[in-house]
């Protein structure tokens, strides 16, 4: 999974309280007081266009990505992040921020992820076309929010997401207002500690807790069929209120969610052993090779054999 793959960027010192030209660099950084700070690396860096603005304490970039492109997204550092997604459908594709499941929900636009200072951030879209993202940069010491406010993927914030597009207005007419700027990190710092809100009670979806149990419960039996009744009896729903808040919370039914995680299982596995796709199937609760290779191909549009050939073939960057 690209969740290992996260590295620090080499920053390149943008001037301050000025708008960033477009570029397409995945080594770039936003210069904040003297300091530069990393930012996401995106790959391939041909595919992005890029725009930024910084002050005391906050950055702010606009990504666009072209049409049908495959773009994966990475950050770890000492800021925290907060990832929106203004307009992105992807074909495939996965969210991961430490501490969380990943969720594949397809459909994220108007959707945002909250990445914690120090915590791993990988996103990969597969995208049906055009996408443009916002990401904000909140500085700890500056814009201080508890220890006790968690990771977050997908989630939605009206006023949160309304602020994001207007700092995007600001870069997109180089509208430079460096007071307006810290008032709005202010806000967001203070929108984002808020207490959680319980997405039973806005979207129907499970609890935190409830996702991460059941989650840990899917990818410690990835082998075995998967029991309904018993992911329910972990959050303590009935199975029907569970089946629609797992998708809620999700983007997918949890047969299908548990489908994926196996094939994702798969493909490491493919990659990065010496196992043949018959015991790598047999491994994942797969009695039949031909109903492993059928599965895999549906979800990946390869079949196993093919998966293993275009790692080979891969080249290296």
């Amino acid at each position: 999974m690209g969740t290992d793959m996260v590295h620090q960027q080499t920053p390149v010192e943008w001037p301050r309280s000025e708008v960033i030209p477009a570029r397409a660099r995945r080594d770039a950084g936003v210069q904040v007081v003297g300091r530069v700070i990393p930012t996401v690396a995106i790959s391939p860096t041909t595919s992005a266009k890029r725009q930024a603005m910084a002050c005391d304490g906050l950055a702010v970039e606009v990504v666009d990505i072209a049409a049908s492109a495959r773009v994966e997204y990475q950050f770890s550092g000492d800021r925290h992040l907060l990832a929106v997604a203004v307009q992105t459908v992807r074909r495939a594709g996965e969210t991961f921020v430490q501490g969380l499941p990943a969720s594949t929900l397809r459909h994220v636009s108007g959707r945002m992820s909250f990445v914690p200072a120090g915590h791993r951030y990988y996103e990969r879209h597969e995208l049906e076309g055009l996408s443009q993202a916002i990401f904000i940069y909140l500085d700890p010491a500056a814009l201080p929010i508890p220890d006790t406010t968690g990771p977050r993927v997908h989630f939605r914030d009206t006023l949160i997401f309304t602020l994001a597009l207007n700092l995007k207005e600001v870069i997109e007419t180089s509208c430079l207002d460096a007071d307006y700027l810290r008032a709005v990190g202010v806000v967001l710092a203070h929108q984002l500690h808020l207490p959680d809100r319980d997405q039973r009670k806005f979207r129907g979806g499970l609890a935190r807790w409830q996702q991460r149990a059941v989650a840990g419960h899917i990818e410690e039996h990835l082998d075995e069929p998967l029991q309904l009744s018993e992911l329910a009896r972990l959050a303590r729903l009935s199975p029907y209120h569970f089946a629609r808040s797992f998708k809620q919370s999700f983007g997918l039914p949890p047969h299908r969610y548990h489908v994926m995680r196996r094939i994702e299982r798969a493909k490491a596995l493919l990659a990065t052993s010496a196992m043949s796709v018959t015991d790598v199937g047999f491994a994942l609760g797969f009695v039949e090779t031909s109903t492993f290779t059928a599965t895999f191909r549906k979800v990946t549009g390869l079949t196993p054999t093919a998966f293993v050939r275009s790692q080979v073939d891969r080249p290296t960057q």
